[in-house]
């Protein structure tokens, strides 16, 4: 009876640890915008401004992708630019997102909409330092249809 108790303290000790521990994984900023509905072109750059951090830290990127069924190809090329700020360091990621595979299987989730998430970059931020990212796809189609959202996800990366 002893032993099953102390297995039940540890297990509980565990638990509350395991809680407090993913509170930091918790994104700071989630947000998707939207395409037009007659398809994203490629002078069309989709802006997000993320808020200024409350802690210095290591922060991870990832950009969410939603299509559906009227996207043409098997990927998407994308260009990312993050500029932090107050300090105006500039960075540029190039995203080769394979959608589909060469069988036709999709990678993504979802039905008749599917929805992606691509690791963008991990960054160091100071407190008080705010991001703005913009993002624009570097086909050579201009007109791009069936992207319906693009999102960005940041979120506290484990020191």
């Amino acid at each position: 009876m002893l032993k099953s108790r102390r297995q039940v303290i540890i297990g509980l000790m565990l638990t509350v640890a395991c809680g407090l521990t993913s509170c930091d994984r918790l994104p700071i900023y989630s947000h998707y915008e939207p395409t037009p509905i007659t398809g994203w072109e490629k002078n069309d750059t989709i802006c997000f401004g993320i808020p200024p951090v409350k802690e210095a830290g290591y922060y991870k990127e990832e950009l969410g992708l939603r299509i559906n069924e009227d996207y043409p190809f098997l990927g998407l090329c994308l260009i990312v630019q993050q500029t932090v700020l107050p300090s105006g360091y500039c960075h540029y990621d190039t995203l080769n997102c394979h959608l589909i595979d060469k069988k036709g299987t999709i990678r993504g989730t979802g039905i008749n909409h599917y929805q992606y998430t691509f690791h963008v970059n991990t960054i160091r931020l100071a407190e008080g330092d705010s991001l703005h990212i913009l993002v624009k796809h570097n086909m050579k189609r201009e007109i791009m249809p069936g992207v319906t959202d693009i999102g960005i996800k940041i979120e506290r990366d484990a020191d």
